[in-house]
């Protein structure tokens, strides 16, 4: 390419694109009337200068970052991802531009997590001052409690309410022995598998279905009769009464 250049005295670079303003007279060179410029004129001139005609973001030294990225300070988390990159996507190639959206964005991002922090932290000292000044048996009843994590809540809730309305679909065949029997045997396997004490998971699961079971016996009759089916008899609801204290003591008891 080069030696085809040299040997055309009549040809000039100057045709080839325009020239921009900033590149300098010692970037030029010229040999047997061919002008040379530096590698970084000439890829400049063939694009035709469009990196001067970058637009500004016209905030960058606005302090407040909702300010600078046009929000409110009650705006949505979606609402602010959404003018970051709108803002980024209209003012990109110009460096200056985009660091300052993305300093006003993530300045938002710290604000609101230092905010979550201390509300979180807030709240467990509330609620560790008012189990301090509770009254003793109080003290005693959450001694014995525990909170596990959402999923288990979550996998025995449907256990046993799969096995209240395994009874309820079946009361007008037979009562619900066989589905309180699964029930308990399912609460004592849970109790055994935290506490490795068979002998207690029989104690909390036995003890477990008759608290239920006494309770429920005297809730149901205070049910009005309106919001009752025919089939449900007073042994299938108290069953459900029951399947609702298994749950507590497989899931929260220690």
């Amino acid at each position: 390419m080069a030696s085809l250049l040299l040997g055309n005295p009549n040809f000039t670079l100057r045709n080839f694109g325009k020239q921009r303003s900033s590149c300098s007279r010692n970037s030029k060179r010229q040999i047997n009337g061919v002008v040379f410029r530096s590698p970084k004129c000439t890829m400049d001139a063939s694009f035709g200068g469009n990196l001067g005609n970058v637009p500004k973001f016209p905030r960058v030294n606005v302090w407040n970052p909702y300010k600078r990225l046009g929000i409110t300070p009650d705006a949505s988390e979606e609402e602010i991802w959404s003018s970051r990159n709108f803002l980024l996507q209209q003012y990109a190639g110009h460096e200056r531009s985009e660091e300052s959206i993305e300093a006003a964005f993530e300045k938002i991002l710290m604000t609101s997590y230092d905010q979550r922090k201390k509300t979180k932290f807030n709240l467990k000292t509330r609620l560790k001052r008012k189990v301090e000044e509770s009254p003793s048996w109080v003290k005693n009843l959450l001694s014995v409690v525990e909170v596990p994590p959402k999923e288990v809540i979550l996998r025995r809730a449907f256990l046993f309410a799969f096995m209240g309305g395994w009874s309820i679909m079946n009361s007008a065949e037979g009562g619900p022995a066989f589905q309180v029997a699964i029930s308990l045997a399912a609460c004592i396997y849970f109790i055994n598998e935290k506490t490795k004490s068979l002998a207690r998971a029989f104690i909390l699961g036995f003890g477990s279905l008759v608290v239920g079971w006494i309770c429920g016996s005297f809730i149901v009759p205070t049910v009005p009769s309106f919001l009752l089916q025919p089939t449900w008899t007073l042994e299938l609801l108290t069953s459900l009464v029951a399947y609702f204290f298994l749950f507590l003591s497989c899931t929260f008891l220690k």
